[in-house]
């Protein structure tokens, strides 16, 4: 088998147009292809690998930043492709804390950048690993607007509803557009599965996921999922409904240890054959590592 070849950091990365008011800046998902290193690393096993997007919501000059992208080089081309679209104001709004959203804000430092409380609070605490990761982020640029709740912004003429949720992060925060029936969910939501970062908090998160479903919102944008759906408008509410059938169900293999043991096509079969959701084969990997840590937990 030939080795993976190494591309330069953004070079593999494309502009999709979900929305005529909505940037998609998605990279990854490219087989045989890493960004950083052969070695394992949070940005070519993660982001990388599953595919990892971040949005640009724009009215006339003005522009909101949904995440700064996995890399410097990664937000330099943003910045410039926005800048080439006639922007020439941008607020970065951090949808968590997570590396693969966080990377890229010191291009973004001259500007707002827009974060929960409690997203600022972990980065603080998380300073020394994040700024000594493989790849370091370094310096790692805190948020400089603190919310501490729903914040409502205007884009141009475009309503933006910032949502806290906690899904999949304890600090997750949806960006809405009611007048466009957009979710841009960050990691709340994620296809064909969520990616299991605090499975402690796994019973909450199910019932945040039905919360943020009663919205209602007609399409749902994540950070995580595939180019061609985003690209072609994002993804139905079934998405949310889905979601809540995986946790559920991963949160069963603790009684059914059968259910542990299914492979990730398997274990998702209804919604793969309904169209629900799609396989993609790097998220095996994924899945059998939230069973494990489901599993892990006490009692």
């Amino acid at each position: 088998m030939a080795a993976p070849a190494l591309l330069p950091l953004g070079s593999t990365m494309r502009v999709l147009r979900p929305h005529p008011n909505v940037y998609a800046f998605y990279d990854g998902r490219i087989e045989g292809a890493r960004a950083h290193s052969a070695a394992p690393n949070w940005l070519d096993d993660g982001a990388y690998a599953l595919g990892v997007c971040v949005y640009a919501v724009v009215d006339g000059a003005e522009a909101i930043l949904y995440d700064t992208h996995i890399s410097i080089p990664h937000a330099r081309l943003v910045r410039r492709a926005l800048k080439d679209a006639g922007v020439t104001s941008i607020r970065v709004v951090l949808s968590h804390w997570h590396d693969d959203h966080v990377a890229g804000n010191e291009v973004f430092a001259d500007g707002e950048i827009i974060a929960l409380d409690r997203t600022e609070q972990a980065l603080a605490g998380h300073r020394i690993a994040l700024e000594n990761g493989d790849p370091p982020i370094f310096p790692l640029v805190l948020p400089n607007r603190v919310i501490t709740g729903p914040t409502e912004l205007k884009v141009g003429a475009l309503t933006v509803k910032l949502e806290p949720a906690e899904i999949h992060s304890h600090d997750g925060l949806i960006l809405l557009l009611p007048e466009l029936g957009l979710m841009l969910a960050g990691d709340t939501l994620e296809e064909p599965i969520t990616y299991v970062a605090e499975p402690e908090r796994l019973a909450v998160h199910v019932e945040e996921l039905k919360r943020i479903k009663a919205w209602g919102y007609p399409r749902i944008l994540p950070n995580h999922g595939a180019p061609e759906v985003i690209a072609a408008g994002g993804y139905g509410p079934e998405l949310i409904d889905a979601t809540i059938r995986y946790v559920k169900k991963l949160l069963y293999t603790r009684a059914d240890m059968a259910l542990a043991d299914q492979d990730l096509s398997t274990f998702i079969a209804e919604d793969i054959a309904s169209g629900a959701l799609t396989y993609f084969a790097p998220y095996e990997e994924v899945h059998a590592n939230n069973v494990k840590k489901v599993l892990a937990l006490p009692g």
